[in-house]
């Protein structure tokens, strides 16, 4: 066997193991209170037993991109994809400190929330623009999906040619549309889920596994 054959079934090989130990890095954005602490936490417990940061109807409450490594999810069928998840900030146009003082939060631990919150939605836009393979973009199927942040953010996704799965959250409550989010995005897939009930989760794992 000649050097070039040699060196050419070392390269095959270091290359099979580091695209099969290559995780994807998986990004759930979308606006405020959609949901995706409650998806993220789903997620990391289902496949790890533990969960990434907290819940709360407070908007903003994840003020900076939650990170968890090495998450192997497989499907039903069979396939399975090794991710990393990164729960991000709320996306807005403005964060107005007096969204926290609606919630009994006193003015200063409000300007100071307000101020952190606009330096997590910085710091999610930059993860997106230099760290992000997929994107699931999650929409409260109660609210109307046309509105201008998440035109603005799917419109940023698709120039920087990600995958975005658009996820319809919150189908266990009676005022929900979700039929609304699939005519608002032709273009990409919606899987409607409660994330909080755990509904359609495994349609969603499912998707995960084909289509990032």
């Amino acid at each position: 066997m000649d050097i070039f054959t040699q060196a050419r079934k070392r390269l095959s090989k270091f290359l099979r193991v580091f695209l099969k130990r290559r995780r994807s890095r998986i990004g759930i954005y979308g606006p405020p209170n959609a949901g995706k602490t409650t998806l993220a936490n789903r997620i990391v417990r289902d496949w790890t037993g533990d969960a990434l940061g907290p819940v709360s109807e407070v908007p903003h409450e994840t003020r900076r991109a939650r990170r968890r490594e090495d998450i192997t999810i497989t499907s039903a069928n069979g396939n399975s994809i090794a991710i990393d998840i990164v729960d991000t900030p709320g996306v807005t146009t403005k964060i107005d400190y007096h969204e926290f003082t609606e919630y009994g939060i006193e003015k200063d631990e409000a300007i100071k929330r307000a101020r952190e919150a606009t330096e997590g939605v910085a710091e999610a836009m930059h993860w997106l623009r230099e760290d992000i393979d997929g994107v699931i973009y999650m929409l409260d199927s109660t609210l109307d999906p046309f509105m201008q942040v998440n035109i603005m953010m799917v419109g940023i996704i698709e120039s920087r040619n990600l995958p975005v799965l658009i996820v319809a959250n919150k189908i266990d409550l009676p005022d929900a549309a979700p039929a609304r989010i699939k005519s608002a995005f032709p273009q990409h897939p919606v899987v409607m889920i409660s994330g909080l009930e755990g509904k359609n989760i495994d349609e969603l794992y499912e998707k995960m596994t084909n289509f990032f």
